[in-house]
């Protein structure tokens, strides 16, 4: 008798533990959820995968390998969600997820989308100038000036703005500190390349586009850092602080003040099949709305 109910033991406790979860597994990361999250007859494509994972929380979660969560080395995905009571949801919260409502695709670049969506690829000096002036921050690379890598790039991240909402120039406005180590590498080398990325904003996320996907656009301009001249700080003013109100709290004992690039060279990826170079006549003349 105990030979006989030892293995249905074993068979019902396999199928309480399978009733629990399902593995998504994609190239190159699983997913576990839980299975009354994912219909019978779900397509299990890599592609759709993403879209059925949704958490409580609705946040973008960090992305493992799937040699982290489950592999031939690994616990699997019912030792994983045996392992604590309340570990599918704690399981979920480390996964990378969509909110389910931001999964629906808005009009591609090439079809002419709305005023609110990015403009079409083929208009490349409006696309540049939308990137410009949706982003509130980007990266700037400097050559730095520090003692142990003088002479190598350093990059840091600034808030900026190109003017207020309603009110483009595609000149890039900062305002700076002369504490910053960008700052005190602008003394000895002002030039300088600011990166934007489309992924700071939905287009991206919506498309499930990852950054380096070059449907998703990559702006880098170079130019020159200067100065904002006195009769200007009154617009760079406006600028920034209409962007970023909490600017105007800063402490003034750090000797605030306002800069911008002077551009040399407009850099845009925003399509397969190479980049563009947009004249800088025509990126000024473009409007991004």
């Amino acid at each position: 008798m105990e030979a006989r109910s030892f293995p249905l033991a074993v068979v019902l406790a396999s199928v309480l533990c399978l009733c629990r979860s399902y593995t998504l597994r994609g190239g190159s990361v699983s997913w576990v959820v839980p299975a009354n999250d994912v219909a019978e007859d779900a397509d299990l494509s890599e592609e759709d995968a993403p879209a059925l994972l949704v958490d409580s929380a609705g946040l973008w979660k960090q992305a493992y390998s799937s040699p982290n969560v489950v592999g031939d080395s690994a616990q699997s995905p019912v030792e994983l969600v045996e392992s604590e009571n309340d570990n599918v949801a704690q399981l979920s919260s480390r996964l990378f997820s969509y909110r389910l409502e931001k999964v629906q695709k808005p009009a591609s670049r090439s079809s002419g989308p709305p005023s609110s969506a990015p403009p079409p690829h083929q208009e490349t000096a409006r696309t540049a100038r939308y990137i410009a002036h949706q982003s509130d921050w980007g990266h700037l690379a400097t050559i730095s000036n520090q003692d142990k890598i003088k002479g190598l790039p350093f990059g840091n991240i600034f808030s900026v703005s190109d003017g207020p909402a309603d009110n483009s120039t595609g000149v890039i406005y900062f305002y700076v500190t002369p504490m910053d180590t960008t700052v005190s590498d602008l003394r000895s080398n002002p030039h300088a390349s600011l990166t934007f990325s489309e992924a700071e904003g939905e287009f991206c996320r919506q498309m499930a586009f990852d950054p380096e996907d070059p449907r998703c656009a990559r702006l880098t301009l170079t130019g020159k850092m200067v100065e904002v001249a006195p009769e200007e700080v009154a617009f760079a003013k406006e600028a920034m602080f209409s962007r970023h109100p909490v600017m105007a709290k800063w402490p003034v004992g750090q000797k605030w003040f306002f800069m911008k690039l002077d551009l040399i060279q407009v850099w845009l990826q925003d399509w397969t099949g190479g980049i563009s170079l947009v004249p800088l006549e025509d990126y000024f003349k473009a409007t991004p709305f």
